[in-house]
């Protein structure tokens, strides 16, 4: 198995932006939000299962699927939470794995936002969080998003803490500053993660 870092942080954090930074390097990015958009795409079994429990609304004009009435509908239900769950996470975690047998990079960057509300991190051989103030968060997700304070603060509170991320990092990004300082974060811990990847793979050989 290709020697994996997770990477996560709570909404507005700046993952995207790190990602990227990984991507530019030459490291094969695997994000779960993207691969969770896949498997629900027009045409798919997936999308066609979610319109018959949740009604044809659930299919927009352009027949991709209604994401914001599907968020209201399991936010508030348990039931249809964990029935949304017990669809959508194999089908993610298949295709996961598909995407981390064809990468070809030194190690691959899994981008998993709720890596700590689904207990993943015993997945990956290392953990890297990007990490910013709560109040940072609320800012970015409000000018983000276009949301009221009061919307921006129950996504906040329905993630994992601040505390929660940190406890089962092995890295940390401070995203607190100006962006432009994420790109020396990244080289330095690209040239760590290269040297770990490699004594892996030897461990692996012998």
């Amino acid at each position: 198995m290709k020697y994996t870092v997770a990477l996560t942080g709570g909404i507005g954090s700046g993952k995207s932006t790190v990602a990227n930074a990984f991507a530019h390097l030459g490291i094969d990015v695997i994000d779960a939000d993207i691969i969770a958009r896949q498997v629900v795409e027009p045409g798919t079994p997936a999308l066609e299962k979610i319109v018959d429990r949740f009604g044809p609304e659930m299919r927009l004009a352009d027949g991709t699927l209604n994401r914001r009435l599907l968020r209201e509908r399991i936010f508030t239900s348990e039931t249809e939470k964990t029935w949304l769950n017990g669809l959508l996470h194999p089908l993610i975690q298949q295709e996961t794995q598909h995407q981390m047998q064809q990468a070809d990079s030194p190690y691959v960057l899994w981008v998993v936002p709720l890596l700590v509300e689904n207990k993943l991190w015993h997945k990956a051989d290392r953990v890297l969080v990007v990490d910013v103030l709560p109040q940072t968060q609320l800012l970015r997700t409000i000018q983000r998003d276009n949301v009221s304070d009061a919307h921006a603060r129950q996504i906040l509170a329905a993630q994992a803490t601040r505390e929660a991320r940190l406890a089962v990092a092995d890295d940390i990004i401070d995203n607190n500053g100006a962006p432009d300082a994420i790109a020396l974060d990244v080289a330095r811990l690209h040239a760590s993660y290269l040297v770990l990847a490699r004594q892996a793979d030897l461990q692996e050989k012998l």
